[in-house]
């Protein structure tokens, strides 16, 4: 009397709380937490560090090819200084929205890091020398995106053309019949146009 039989509750109850006979079996849930909290930790960074590095300032001024060879000409440009006050930085124009794209972005943009690593666009002279290869493979990126970028911003679909000059009217009317995307016409709107390159 008094002794609990092997399958009674008091049993039962007594061996959940019981400390476990093999011990390393508490790692699971230790290790599962951890791996939780460093993952947590991961993405918090690549969070940060992704918006830290999508920012039209880091584009425009955090490397000195940008800053001296590309950022002056945006910077005058109607992109940048309008009658409207509205602007387009580095991202709205060549960053993907969606994560997927804009990874891949990222990761191409690797040759622009390349460039300034080997001194291959480091001075005027340099960057002028490859100023069109940069450019068309921009465009050529834009173009096999269907500018989607520029569709961020420019919705064909919203236009009144009417209030377009006769020009523009005739030739946004019929782009879409003729395959042709808003990079097609519109090469030098933000940037000069480097020598020896199609507007």
């Amino acid at each position: 009397m008094g002794q609990t039989t092997p399958g009674a509750a008091g049993s039962w109850w007594s061996r959940l709380w019981a400390p476990p006979k093999r011990k390393w079996l508490l790692g699971i849930p230790l290790g599962a937490l951890f791996a939780f909290i460093l993952g947590m930790l991961v993405w918090a960074g690549s969070a940060a560090m992704l918006h830290a590095t999508s920012t039209t300032h880091f584009c425009a001024y955090a490397c000195h090819e940008f800053e001296a060879y590309v950022t002056p000409s945006w910077r005058v440009s109607v992109h940048h200084k309008n009658a409207e006050g509205v602007g387009a930085g580095c991202p709205d124009c060549h960053l993907p929205k969606a994560v997927g794209p804009m990874l891949v972005r990222k990761a191409r943009s690797v040759n622009e890091i390349w460039g300034h690593v080997t001194g291959k666009i480091d001075t005027q002279e340099k960057f002028d020398a490859h100023k069109l290869e940069m450019a068309e493979r921009v465009w050529a990126y834009m173009k096999e995106t269907d500018s989607r970028e520029c569709r961020g911003c420019h919705n064909p679909e919203a236009w009144d053309l009417s209030a377009q000059d006769p020009s523009a009217q005739k030739k946004h009317a019929s782009m879409k019949e003729q395959g042709k995307t808003c990079i097609d016409c519109h090469k030098g709107v933000a940037h000069e146009l480097p020598p020896g390159a199609e507007g």
